[in-house]
């Protein structure tokens, strides 16, 4: 699959595109500036990954699947600005409402979920996916390191909903359906508690597992 990253030269976007692309799809990482995703993606073709850089409206448009790693504050300019090259595209969307300085607090949004605030942006023809909030960072860059988490997938469309499920599990963890869109809100809130966490226990990156859970054969 033709993956597009959507602020992929960040730690997250660089870690999927790597992760990703190691599992054997082909990526486009996109940025607001062109060049820098263009170095960034060179680079990581220079270890044997199929990955190329663009700008974002570009990788939106690469992608059969476009995932945004953006940072709050830049979401619904990004997305605005992609929104006609995303259309009719599964989108998943792994944004959460952070405020520096402070990130260990949530901090609902107007919309009250990024990934509803993007649903609404891109319209009711472009399935908005979200998860992946809970996925450290600095873990998924390093591949060296094995990834000891679950993921939690919320979206009103099935098949797009699948479809993220099935690239999670391509980065080696467990996918765990977590219902509709609307529970994104919950999801986003939680990345600021594993925040604190990780500063209270001097982790590089806390992550969630879920107990007596049996997901053989789901999807």
């Amino acid at each position: 699959m033709r993956v597009g990253i959507v602020g992929g030269t960040g730690k997250l976007g660089s870690g999927l595109a790597q992760r990703w692309a190691r599992a054997g799809h082909t990526i486009a990482i996109g940025s607001r500036d062109p060049a820098k995703a263009r170095a960034h993606a060179e680079e990581l073709a220079a270890r044997g990954l199929a990955v190329q850089g663009g700008d974002n409206a570009w990788a939106g448009g690469e992608g059969e699947v476009v995932v945004v790693t953006v940072p709050y504050e830049a979401h619904a300019e990004t997305l605005r600005a992609i929104a006609q090259a995303v259309t009719g595209k599964v989108l998943v969307d792994v944004t959460v409402p952070l405020k520096p300085p402070k990130v260990s607090r949530v901090q609902l949004p107007a919309g009250l979920a990024a990934a509803l605030e993007a649903q609404a942006i891109v319209g009711p023809s472009t399935p908005v996916v979200a998860t992946l909030h809970h996925v450290s960072a600095t873990h998924l860059s390093d591949l060296s390191h094995a990834l000891e988490c679950d993921v939690l997938v919320a979206a009103d469309d099935a098949r797009a909903k699948a479809v993220a499920m099935g690239l999670v599990r391509d980065l080696g963890v467990r996918a765990l359906d977590a219902g509709p869109l609307v529970n994104a809100i919950a999801l986003e809130s939680l990345t600021p508690v594993l925040i604190h966490l990780n500063r209270t226990y001097k982790s590089q990156g806390a992550g969630i597992v879920f107990t007596d859970l049996s997901v053989e054969g789901k999807t």
